[in-house]
């Protein structure tokens, strides 16, 4: 017997990695990979990562911080004093939110760090966690890693993707800790509405419960950006995150927020200090300079002029497809309801992908109320949408 069949004998991994399985993206993409391999160039209309460049001034300043010999050690895990007053002036400017920069704002190695960092800080083994359905698997994977019991809520359709507060009030709250949402949302373009933020408000305040809001996508296809502390009183019992990610072309920097009171932005930094060392200076004060400089006539030719184009051929792919859309919804997606004659999203899906060469998302993988969706993502060259729509119509639907 040699050593590693002895491994794999007597080493058995945490019984958390039986509550979830390997992220679906991360799965499907070997498959792609394959078959691109084989030659059959796929299109993938499937993942939210821009395809489009952080602005000059950006990439400029990355590059003129990683010369200097000095900026290549540790930084503080509380962020530069840059990037926190950048961070405070861009919700200030964009949002009309006063923040204070030394203790209201905390940098995030991106959103998906922060649901780590929040759920740890706030909910221990057991207690109960609100994840809207559908939703950003994360919220309930990492969720189920550290313990947490899910309750999922219901968005749907006819009720414009918004929670449904009478229902909520129905539950049993009475262990439940946090509460996820995410406006405008993911995947279905919801968007933002004032109503729902006072509510969410009032709804936490009632309940003691904390409602974290994911707002990474409020300049995407959105002409009137909305933070849900622009309510009175939410910083009192709501965490709103926002990420550079989706509205300044900056997925792989990874450079995200938290924005809340100072009491529970001091209970996350406890708990980050304890995991990470830091970002690189240069990212940071890059990612401060893209706060300031980033002018409103760029957010509209990189966040809404181009992805409108883009949003138009997605459309004709719904329309070819059979499926059904809100043309009111916002976001780096379009979100689609299939034919009756499909029995399950996938069943489109993987259609789509072996006979037309395209990958798109199916809703499931978002909870049980998107199993008669699928979602196109937006972040690909205008060339490459257009060539996805020739495929599919070519096909019979």
């Amino acid at each position: 017997m040699n050593n590693s069949t002895q491994l794999n004998m007597t080493i058995r991994p945490a019984e958390r990695l039986a509550l979830v399985q390997e992220y679906y993206f991360s799965r499907k993409l070997k498959e792609v990979a394959a078959m691109n391999a084989e030659g059959k160039d796929i299109i993938s209309l499937a993942i939210g990562s821009p395809d489009m460049p952080p602005s000059r001034q950006t990439i400029e300043k990355l590059c003129e911080v990683a010369r200097c010999p000095e900026a290549h050690g540790y930084q503080p895990t509380i962020g530069t004093p840059e990037l926190r007053e950048a961070m405070a002036s861009f919700y200030k400017r964009w949002y009309d939110v006063d923040v204070d920069p030394k203790t209201e704002v905390q940098p995030l190695i991106g959103s998906k760090e922060g649901i780590l960092h929040v759920t740890l800080a706030f909910v221990n083994p057991g207690e109960q966690v609100l994840v809207p359905n559908p939703g950003y698997p994360t919220y309930t994977s990492l969720s189920k890693i550290l313990g947490a019991e899910i309750v999922n809520y219901n968005l749907r359709e006819d009720n414009g993707w918004q929670p449904d507060f009478d229902e909520l009030e129905r539950m049993d709250l009475s262990r439940v800790k946090l509460m996820w949402t995410n406006y405008p949302n993911m995947p279905t373009g919801g968007n933002a509405r004032r109503e729902t933020y006072e509510r969410l408000v009032a709804f936490a305040k009632k309940h003691n419960i904390v409602v974290v809001n994911d707002n990474p996508y409020s300049f995407i296809l959105n002409e009137h950006p909305m933070s849900l502390l622009q309510v009175p009183g939410a910083k009192d019992c709501c965490i709103e995150f926002n990420s550079m990610s989706k509205s300044h072309n900056m997925p792989g920097w990874r450079v995200g927020m938290c924005v809340s009171n100072p009491t529970f932005i001091s209970w996350i930094l406890k708990i980050k200090s304890n995991i990470d060392s830091g970002t690189f200076r240069g990212i940071q004060l890059a990612a401060a300079e893209a706060y300031n400089t980033n002018s409103a006539e760029w957010h509209h030719e990189a966040n809404i002029n181009t992805y409108r184009r883009r949003r138009d051929i997605a459309e004709r792919i719904m329309s070819t497809l059979g499926c059904t859309y809100d043309k009111e919804q916002v976001g780096m997606f379009l979100w689609g309801k299939i034919p009756n004659k499909y029995t399950d999203c996938e069943q489109l899906t993987e259609r789509v992908l072996h006979e037309a060469r395209v990958f798109i998302t199916p809703g499931f993988i978002f909870g049980s109320n998107g199993q008669r969706y699928v979602r196109i993502s937006l972040c690909a060259k205008d060339a490459k949408i257009k060539e996805a729509f020739e495929r599919i119509s070519a096909l019979k639907w």
